[in-house]
């Protein structure tokens, strides 16, 4: 799951049911924080309110409901107007504390969980959070008018019982290590205002009305697919709670948007906006240079993180015909030069991916043996038999390797898989030609893309490549209407339920999952049951041992890069904590930052 969990602390007896009752939840039954705990330690009690901050994102937005398939909400609205239960913290692996509930009680069964919630919630509109508003959210979220990753996500949970003003109980189809945390993380929507206005509206005017939420901004200003405002709530009712104590702020936060990349760069220079977490090593080594980093106006600072990279790669869609056959997945994939890549085109700034949970103790190493061998074994028949005898190991072009020796080894693939090579091109014995469009959201990518191709074309494969408008590109993954793109599947430190909407065969023809890649197989739906239902950490690490080298040899990507810290580039006009989270992204380490002069300075 994106933060798994699992309970402790205190016994609680509530009838007949024993219930387990804490103020935060941890996947080990340890938590850092105490019930007494005034602010998490990444964040500062010195920081101040106050000040204007712009940031960009690029293309553009068409609505205001981020829980939704069709359109595209702007950057921020699910994070500034809308709460969760519980919230992440951020220095330790797994675990969360409550926000909207200040209680959380796992039945001893683990059949249910129940949230008591903090009578002090309120929406922005003034009106108190309630248990019916929990229980609409659930039911809106888990049924066809939302994303379809919420239904998978929370497929688990089969309904919501009103126990009291303060309590809701959820009940689960059957116990799962991690469930009641999973729905601690559901976004509560305001019941009221959904249904005077619609949660899908087709009215044009609807789709664009700003939403109530009860988090710690509301809605200033909207230039639809241009900019967006947002206004701190100065009586959000959290300002005071220790999840809360020292995050958010800004007083205003305004997204403005830009056609691409490129283009954001030179306007952060020309002084358009005031942060950029960098993803491209060219703009980091080269572009980020001039008079204002020179005298120090702006600043540019890697900051180490310990996040699980997960997997970055170019995705075959595996819908398409051409790519169905494994064997011509891993020849294209021995076509890219990952060592001439970063040594020329990203001043050796990266590490290559070596597994779906790159960077992370997850990633199966060695071969397998005892119970991960155990696990493995009933589905031997249907795995290739690298799973059993080899590490998953990249192919390199490191001496004594050779790109020269990985494009034959390729040739010959393509030659046994059927491919013959006729008019300067490879076909199979029904004529059909290989070839294949990847499909960009961003001009940087394709100077990467360059050299892959012409190596393809050695082969004679004919690939090409296409920059699109990166709505366009957004609307074109949910429909699955590409060949091959660019994509990271990001994994937590203790992957759950969201490796449904990764992997499993039922996600795969679902309009918005991320099985971008179509991967339909008994054996990864098995593995990934057994991530999900796990019984204890020793099972979830074998279960992601076993589905990484299932994966691995199903050559559903050719592998990309990662690096293990955040490149940030911002105004000296910030003040930061003292303090840095260990698994964070870049803007969860934003929202802890302040403009105002710190007084202890």
């Amino acid at each position: 799951m994106q933060y798994s969990i699992i309970f402790l602390f205190s016994l609680l007896f509530l009838a007949p049911g024993q219930l387990l009752a804490a103020h935060g939840v941890s996947i080990d039954g340890n938590l850092k924080y105490p019930p007494t705990f005034t602010h998490f330690s990444y964040t500062s009690p010195r920081a101040v309110k106050g000040g204007r901050l712009v940031l960009h994102d690029l293309g553009g937005f068409d609505k205001m409901n981020p829980f939704t398939l069709k359109g595209t909400p702007p950057f921020g609205l699910d994070t500034f107007v809308f709460e969760t239960l519980a919230v992440p913290s951020l220095d330790e692996p797994f675990a969360e504390y409550g926000l909207i509930a200040r209680d959380i009680s796992l039945a001893k069964d683990k059949k249910s969980v129940t949230f008591t919630i903090d009578e002090r919630a309120k929406f922005s509109d003034g009106t108190p959070v309630t248990v019916q508003d929990v229980k609409y959210s659930l039911d809106i979220l888990k049924s066809k008018q939302a994303h379809p990753f919420y239904q998978i996500y929370l497929q688990d949970i089969s309904g919501a019982e009103i126990l009291d003003k303060h309590r809701i109980r959820f009940h689960f189809v059957r116990p799962n290590r991690e469930l009641h945390l999973i729905a601690a993380q559901l976004p509560i929507l305001n019941k009221a205002f959904y249904e005077k206005n619609g949660f899908d509206p087709s009215d044009s005017q609807k789709v664009m009305l700003p939403p109530v939420g009860s988090g710690p901004y509301t809605i200033k200003e909207v230039h639809p697919g241009k900019s967006i405002t947002y206004e701190r709530n100065k009586s959000y009712w959290a300002k005071d709670l220790p999840v809360r104590r020292g995050m958010f702020n800004f007083d205003t936060i305004t997204i403005k948007y830009f056609k691409d990349q490129i283009i954001s760069v030179e306007a952060f220079k020309a002084g358009e906006f005031d942060f950029m977490n960098v993803n491209i090593a060219k703009q980091w080594q080269r572009d980020m240079t001039g008079p204002r980093f020179a005298d120090g106006e702006l600043i540019k600072k890697r900051f180490p993180h310990k996040n699980d990279a997960g997997m970055q790669g170019f995705v075959f869609n595996t819908r398409r015909t051409i790519f169905q056959d494994p064997v011509v997945r891993r020849a294209i994939g021995l076509a890219f030069d990952f060592e001439w890549t970063n040594t020329t085109l990203f001043f050796n700034q990266y590490t290559r991916c070596n597994s779906y949970f790159s960077n992370s103790y997850l990633a199966a190493t060695g071969i397998p043996k005892g119970e991960e061998l155990a696990l493995l074994e009933p589905f031997r028949k249907q795995l290739p038999a690298e799973v059993f005898t080899t590490p998953p190991t990249p192919p390199s072009t490191r001496p004594p390797g050779s790109l020269r020796k990985n494009l034959l080894r390729a040739k010959k693939l393509l030659a046994g898989a059927g491919w013959r090579l006729k008019n300067g091109i490879l076909q199979d014995k029904d004529g059909h030609k290989l070839s294949f469009e990847i499909l960009l959201a961003s001009q940087s990518f394709e100077r990467v893309m360059a050299p892959f191709v012409k190596n393809l074309r050695k082969l004679g494969i004919r690939a090409t490549y296409r920059t699109i408008d990166a709505a366009l590109y957004v609307e074109r993954i949910k429909k699955f209407d590409f060949d091959m793109v660019v994509n990271v599947y990001g994994q937590s430190q203790s992957p759950g339920n969201e490796q449904r909407d990764y992997w499993a065969s039922s996600s795969a023809k679902r309009q918005g999952s991320r099985n971008i890649a179509g991967v339909q197989s008994p054996v990864v739906d098995a593995l990934v049951d057994k991530i999900v239902y796990a019984g204890t950490q020793h099972d979830l690490v074998l279960a992601c041992h076993a589905l990484d080298r299932v994966l691995w040899y199903g050559y559903y990507v050719v592998p990309n890069w990662y690096l293990a810290a955040h490149r940030l580039a911002y105004r000296d006009i910030f003040n930061q904590p003292k303090t840095l989270p260990l698994y964070y992204t870049p803007y969860q380490f934003l929202w802890t930052w302040w403009t105002a002069p710190d007084p202890k300075k």
